[in-house]
């Protein structure tokens, strides 16, 4: 599916930027993607003529990886739970209100589904991370605007390569939910 391919370079350039700092590969992503082709799941693209601007994805809990599912308290049942994978949008695209419209999407969906949680995951950087930009926003207002809160002690882990690595490294990813 040629959009995969578009979701994908928009991926890599968004997440290559703070807090991810992603420097991922075409293969690597087409592979990921393949998550989102199955029934349940959902891709919301944002196009600027013929151009994808943004894409947004999500699927059941049960349907993702195990590193997001196994972070999640007893109040999250996997098979309840539906993962807001990502949200990614040129930075010339923000602040349009199309970030709201990706969470109206998936959390539709996701009752659509007969499913009663969303969740999705946030990578933690220390504020002094010298690749941090001094104009960084946070998006925690945004999230908690949504009525998304972080998960008390549920750190996902999962591993790729930064910018300026040789390799993989493990990264901790804070878990945010709600009750749809």
């Amino acid at each position: 599916m040629a959009a995969l391919d578009d979701i994908a370079q928009i991926r890599m350039t968004v997440f290559r930027e703070w807090p991810y700092l992603y420097d991922g590969s075409l293969a690597y992503e087409r592979q990921y993607l393949q998550a989102y082709t199955t029934q349940d799941a959902l891709c919301v693209a944002v196009y600027d003529g013929d151009r994808m601007v943004g894409a947004s994805t999500g699927s059941r809990m049960d349907d993702h990886a195990a590193d997001f599912a196994s972070a999640l308290p007893e109040n999250y049942p996997v098979e309840h739970t539906f993962y807001c994978a990502e949200s990614v949008l040129l930075p010339e695209y923000r602040g349009r209100g199309l970030g709201h419209m990706f969470f109206d999407h998936r959390e539709d969906h996701a009752r659509t589904l007969g499913l009663s949680s969303s969740v999705f995951a946030s990578v933690v950087r220390p504020e002094s991370h010298p690749a941090r930009p001094m104009a960084y926003r946070p998006l925690a207002s945004f999230w908690a605007a949504r009525g998304y809160e972080p998960l008390q002690g549920s750190i996902a882990k999962f591993s790729w390569t930064d910018v300026g690595e040789n390799g993989e490294s493990v990264k901790m990813l804070q878990m945010w939910g709600r009750a749809l």
